[in-house]
């Protein structure tokens, strides 16, 4: 593969995943200020305005470590793996419609405990590839943990 298709690779995989969070935040913006403020959250709960750079980072980290599972060989070599990030990729967008476009805090949990095992295997598929790669998905694997932990409280404490 020549210098010129990697490069162009990179600028995919980031693409792609800064979409699929702009997409989610589609859902996600527009309850900010509205719904979101009604719920009854934790005292640990983060500011909202937190989140935005938190997850532009992890996007940008998950699609540097495709980009480095990827660039090598191409898709036909690690297919496995890519699967697996779409995957998770998937279920993460999904998870911004479920949770805050509709209201769905039970199912958005469902969601987001696919989407950790989804995290895990794609983790444990690059570090199979790249190093690197499954490091620069730890922080992502760290950050949905805490947020599943936090969608859990948020649904218990506004279910009833």
């Amino acid at each position: 593969m020549n210098e010129r298709k990697r490069w162009i690779g990179l600028i995919f995989f980031v693409l792609v995943c800064l979409a699929a969070g702009g997409l989610g935040a589609l859902a996600t913006t527009p309850e900010i200020d509205g719904w979101y403020q009604t719920l009854t959250k934790p005292s640990w709960n983060p500011p909202a305005w937190v989140f935005g750079p938190v997850w532009t980072t992890l996007y940008i980290l998950m699609a540097i470590a495709a980009w480095l599972v990827w660039k090598p060989a191409g898709y036909q070599a690690v297919a496995l793996p890519l699967n697996l990030f779409s995957l998770q990729l998937l279920l993460n967008f999904a998870w911004s419609w479920i949770f805050f476009r509709f209201h769905q805090l039970g199912w958005a949990f469902a969601d987001i405990a696919l989407l950790w095992l989804a995290i895990i295997a794609t983790t444990a598929a690059f570090f199979r590839h790249s190093r690197l790669a499954g490091w620069l998905m730890t922080p992502y694997l760290a950050w949905v943990s805490f947020a599943a932990i936090l969608n859990f409280v948020i649904w218990r404490l506004n279910s009833g």
